[in-house]
């Protein structure tokens, strides 16, 4: 049995940008901006498609499509695309070269982000799911880069799958946790993608209902709303220490925060009526991410963002995996039985969710705001629960969607939500 590594001290809290990367190849190839716009993004994802992904149950390849020049149809069927961030500090520019950055992560680095974009097979709605880094699970025997496959573990923390097997191991890891396997597609993104992207659609609006002073990552923002892109959206999607108590758990919901502003920007009309911008974005994309290679064509890509225009953003929610806390160590989680199972039922049957009234713990619910799901306001306990957690009762579940329990906190993409800043630190 191996060991977990010790956390890196200011890991990444972002991956997925792939949604709205996807949705900007797709209108900057159907406005056919420039031949040679095209060719560059083409060129890109040729570049970054590296990893060969195998699923969990047969240990056969994932499938990967041919190569041809991109249209506009909507890849067939239900998909699922894992989307992980690395904290690695290797080639992030010289603000993350010094010795103790690189000591804290360098090389592959840990997932200390993990998603899942669940896209059902009638394109009506998508789930994006949050895991934990903290997260304790078991790591089933993953393909090693350098050939050989490392052993299973019973329990490690999640974020060292990147670690021990690259980009494959992590899709391994989540199939087993969630008992699926056609995880075919997976992207890796790196500090130094996550400005740029917010560079290219200029910047990204955040609520803050209090300040947000976190010297550990350099950032402090006023209450209200800031506009906020380059190293400044860097910062606040890695703050932690400036988020409600300072968890990876509340941090899971300031991320839903900026992205789900970021889905209302990149679909707003003075997005995608500007061709510049949206090149832009795919360009930061593809140039800033390690790929499967089953994503190894602009076919691909395109065939999602057509599926995802389609849905409205009242039907794309963002979720956080269920959890409890471990029995064994405060400072981890566990999954909560139940609910993770109910939010693991509804993904292998391809079935749209429904969140119970919570946001998550690190945000609040904007007065006013024009979000159709969610509550009122975060009930999340300042601890993850120790007891597993139940379905809210309602009476206006649409049929064919699941209630989630009231551990599956989150928000829609059509909901403004406003992060809770640590209260108490110098200048708040």
């Amino acid at each position: 049995m191996r060991h977990a590594r010790g956390l890196a001290k200011h890991p990444l809290v972002f991956a997925s940008k792939l949604v709205a990367s996807v949705v900007s190849v797709a209108v900057v190839s159907s406005l056919s901006i420039a031949a040679i716009a095209l060719a560059d993004v083409n060129r890109n994802v040729q570049q970054n498609s590296q990893v060969h992904l195998v699923q969990q149950k047969t240990g056969t390849a994932a499938p990967v499509t041919k190569a041809v020049e991109p249209q506009a149809t909507a890849l067939a069927g239900e998909f699922n695309v894992l989307l992980v961030g690395t904290d690695t500090r290797t080639g992030q520019g010289a603000k993350f070269q010094n010795r103790a950055d690189l000591k804290a992560s360098s090389g592959a680095g840990n997932n200390d982000v993990t998603m899942l974009l669940h896209v059902n097979a009638a394109h009506t709605a998508a789930t994006v799911v949050s895991f934990p880094r903290d997260l304790v699970i078991p790591i089933p025997s993953c393909p090693s880069p350098n050939g050989g496959w490392y052993s299973a573990m019973s329990a490690q923390m999640l974020n060292t799958s990147l670690t021990y097997g690259g980009l494959t191991c992590p899709v391994l890891t989540i199939e087993k946790l969630l008992d699926i396997d056609d995880i075919n597609y997976a992207a890796e993104i790196s500090f130094d993608g996550v400005a740029a992207m917010s560079d290219a659609v200029g910047g990204v609006p955040v609520c803050l209902a209090t300040p947000i002073n976190d010297p550990y990552v350099g950032l402090k923002l006023p209450a209200g709303t800031s506009t906020i892109k380059g190293q400044d959206a860097l910062a606040f999607l890695r703050s932690r220490h400036g988020v409600d108590d300072g968890s990876d758990l509340a941090r899971i919901s300031n991320q839903q925060n900026f992205l789900s502003s970021l889905l209302r920007t990149v679909t707003s009309a003075g997005t995608l009526s500007n061709p510049i911008k949206l090149y832009q974005l795919a360009e930061a994309a593809t140039q800033n991410m390690t790929l499967s290679d089953t994503l190894g064509n602009t076919q691909t890509m395109v065939g999602m963002a057509v599926a995802l225009k389609s849905i409205p953003l009242s039907q794309i929610t963002f979720v956080q995996y269920p959890v409890v806390s471990d029995p064994s160590n405060a400072n981890r989680v566990v999954p909560d039985s139940y609910g993770a199972s109910v939010l693991a039922d509804a993904i292998q049957k391809d079935q749209p969710v429904v969140l119970s009234a919570s946001t998550g713990r690190g945000t609040v619910l904007a007065g006013g705001s024009g979000g159709t799901g969610g509550g009122t306001g975060s009930t999340a306990p300042t601890t993850p629960a120790t007891s597993p957690t139940t379905p809210e009762t309602t009476a206006t579940t649409p049929p064919g969607e699941v209630q989630l329990t009231r551990g599956a906190t989150g928000q829609t993409a059509d909901q403004q939500t406003c992060t809770k800043g640590v209260t108490g630190r110098p200048g708040e």
